[in-house]
């Protein structure tokens, strides 16, 4: 298979409007390339799933806010991390979304071979 382990799938939730499905084309391009970069993966390979609008609170406040999530099948390490932490708050912050960087956790996940399954098999087979 030309699946050599890429994989990489980003997924924000948060409680902003994205926007309009042009700003989250745009918002998910942009997403894309910060991923395939950080992790040095071809963007070929790289999901984005936008989940706006949902019903969140971080400390106490509804103010804007996100929970990120990224899985790979490895690249998942400190100096990759550090790289994809810095893009994302970059374009979170961004106008029209506004998310500040002390309000969005972001979650590194490093999914072995056997625990991702792709075209009726898994990675490992």
């Amino acid at each position: 298979s030309g699946w050599r382990g890429e994989m990489p799938s980003l997924t924000i939730q948060s409680n902003v409007d994205f926007g309009s499905d042009d700003d989250k084309k745009k918002l998910m391009t942009n997403l894309t390339q910060a991923v395939a970069k950080g992790l040095g993966k071809p963007d070929s390979y790289v999901c984005i799933q936008l989940c706006d609008k949902q019903t969140m609170m971080w400390g106490g406040s509804t103010e804007p806010c996100a929970l990120c999530q990224l899985a790979s099948l490895g690249a998942i390490n400190l100096k990759n991390n550090k790289a994809i932490s810095e893009q994302l708050a970059k374009l979170l912050s961004e106008a029209p979304l506004g998310i500040k960087g002390d309000r969005c956790y972001i979650e590194f996940r490093d999914v072995s071979r056997e625990n991702m399954g792709y075209d009726g098999k898994t990675f490992a087979g």
